[in-house]
């Protein structure tokens, strides 16, 4: 009797389904997410400082140019987009977050915006972003960076204007040469108070 040939692991497709959301991630997440902010690893580099405040320059056009789609572009397949409602930003299996988006629920927000009958969107938003102070932080592996800046979100919708602050940490990682978001945390300095919807991609 001829053997039969194994058949090779099934890969899940990261835009469909949620698989990659394991225990092993979260824990890296949260062990990348700790004690990362640390004047020893402060990579100095100025030309690896500007690289990274290019990315998170055109990262915040795309946004308020309501590229949604270009931004998605920007981030891993198995990416994690977190706003968390605890200003040490904790840990998300038992904290709850504003937000904490896997590759599907993020092009899922994008799509829904897109449909028409988003109504919090209704009429639409237009918005600044700021970016400064951007500190560039060895990970301890070659590919991979972490990167904080500070944030001010302007928002003018209905007549009304409103600003949002903080600072935003993100995880870059190198794939095929290019510097992509693995992970992006955005910290509100009023994260546990009331923020009403927020409607927009922050």
């Amino acid at each position: 009797m001829q053997a039969q040939k194994s058949q090779a692991p099934l890969k899940h497709d990261p835009h469909k389904t949620s698989f990659y959301i394991t225990d092993a991630l979260y824990e890296e997440i949260i062990a990348d997410f700790s004690n990362w902010q640390r004047d020893d690893l402060v990579i100095n580099d100025m030309a690896e400082r500007d690289l990274f405040r290019s990315l998170l320059e055109h990262e915040a056009r795309l946004l308020d140019q309501d590229r949604l789609e270009d931004w998605l572009t920007l981030f891993t397949p198995e990416c994690v987009y977190w706003l968390p409602s605890t200003p040490a930003g904790g840990d998300p299996r038992k904290e709850i977050a504003i937000t904490f988006d896997d590759r599907r629920r993020l092009e899922d927000r994008v799509y829904r915006l897109r449909t028409g009958y988003a109504w919090s969107q209704k009429p639409k938003s237009r918005t600044v972003r700021l970016v400064t102070n951007v500190e560039v932080f060895d990970s301890g592996r070659p590919d991979t960076r972490m990167v904080r800046s500070n944030v001010m979100i302007a928002e003018f919708r209905g007549f009304e204007t409103r600003c949002l602050y903080g600072w935003c940490g993100h995880r870059y990682t190198k794939q095929d040469g290019k510097w992509m978001i693995a992970v992006r945390q955005l910290n509100l300095i009023d994260c546990d108070q009331c923020i009403r919807n927020p409607s927009i991609v922050l």
